[in-house]
């Protein structure tokens, strides 16, 4: 069990050592965001910038059109909400080489409540032309998204979470920005593209990211105990989208989920219509937060209540196994 953003400071001191030209803001936030390891290794190149998100990113615009490659962190709520403007006019518009990296992002924010539950922050920064954005499932898919926004040219947002989760990234694995990973059967991704399609692999093939892809694969373990076959993917590449493997997976299987910690508008659901609606209609489950505010409370409680359980998804992927149904 290790946090997200505990991995995201510590791969941030290696590629200071590794490269002289990274820098790291915040906004008074550090010791939450786990960026205060940088400052403490590199106090010359840390800068917190205090509570004026908007200021951060413009300053960061600018270090950028210095040729500075600046990590700017904040929770989610605020690094996307109170910035909106500033990201699109200053970085997107501009293609600024700047990576935005939120921490407590969803409903396990947790007692915080509402207010600081970002569940819309997916949707807001990929409709931003030429944005790139990341949801990693684990400490380990983190570091290595990290290492991979740092090697990448233009603006990048990477969304994290607040609590410790299990490892599910098996170690020494590969990431890279554009492609998803199959966790569930223990084949590749390319062997998946390469299948026939016209022989159904799957029952059901998940897609998802951040912390639920771990609740897909406890949820696919209670559906193939019932005698369903699963598929599990990694899609902690929001954008850009792996449309190859969504709809490789799509052609084969009978019904597609698609799971997120964020609003079913408008994130990684939508992404995986969009893509299988020109050219494979398919039926597609959407789990994720309804539309609706999140709440206050514990945050293993919370996913319980809006239904991002593993318990919850196998129920919900039965009911719309055994019923046919056509609208999901």
């Amino acid at each position: 069990m290790k946090a997200a953003r505990d991995a995201y400071g510590e791969v941030l001191v290696e590629l200071g050592k590794e490269n002289v030209r990274i820098v790291v803001l915040d906004a008074d936030l550090s010791s939450s965001t786990k960026t205060a390891v940088f400052g403490k290794a590199f106090p010359d190149r840390f800068f917190n910038m205090g509570i004026a998100e908007a200021n951060m990113m413009g300053v960061a615009a600018g270090m950028a059109r210095a040729g500075k490659i600046p990590f700017v962190s904040t929770f989610a709520v605020f690094a996307t909400g109170r910035t909106y403007d500033q990201i699109r006019q200053s970085i997107a518009y501009t293609g600024f080489n700047v990576k935005i990296v939120a921490t407590h992002g969803g409903l396990t924010v947790g007692a915080d409540g509402a207010s600081h539950q970002a569940l819309e922050d997916i949707a807001l920064m990929r409709v931003l032309p030429g944005m790139t954005v990341i949801v990693p499932s684990d400490a380990e898919e983190t570091k290595l998204a990290v290492r991979a926004a740092a090697a990448h040219t233009g603006p990048v947002y990477i969304r994290l979470g607040r609590e410790a989760v299990p490892q599910v990234f098996p170690a020494g694995s590969s990431f890279e920005i554009g492609k998803g990973n199959v966790l569930l059967p223990d084949v590749s991704r390319e062997d998946v593209i390469a299948a026939d399609p016209s022989s159904r692999r799957f029952d059901v093939s998940f897609i998802a990211c951040g912390v639920m892809v771990k609740e897909c694969l406890d949820a696919a373990s209670l559906l193939e105990a019932q005698g369903l076959r699963c598929a599990v993917a990694g899609f902690a590449s929001v954008k850009p989208f792996d449309a190859d493997l969504c709809m490789a997976l799509a052609k084969g299987s009978r019904l597609v989920v698609a799971a997120e910690e964020h609003s079913v508008i408008g994130g990684l659901g939508g992404a995986v219509c969009e893509c299988l609606s020109g050219s494979h209609p398919s039926r597609v489950l959407r789990i994720g937060v309804e539309d609706r505010f999140g709440e206050s409370g514990p945050a293993r409680e919370l996913l319980e209540a809006y239904g991002l359980t593993a318990d919850s998804v196998a129920r919900r992927v039965r009911a719309v196994l055994d019923t046919n149904q056509t609208t999901v």
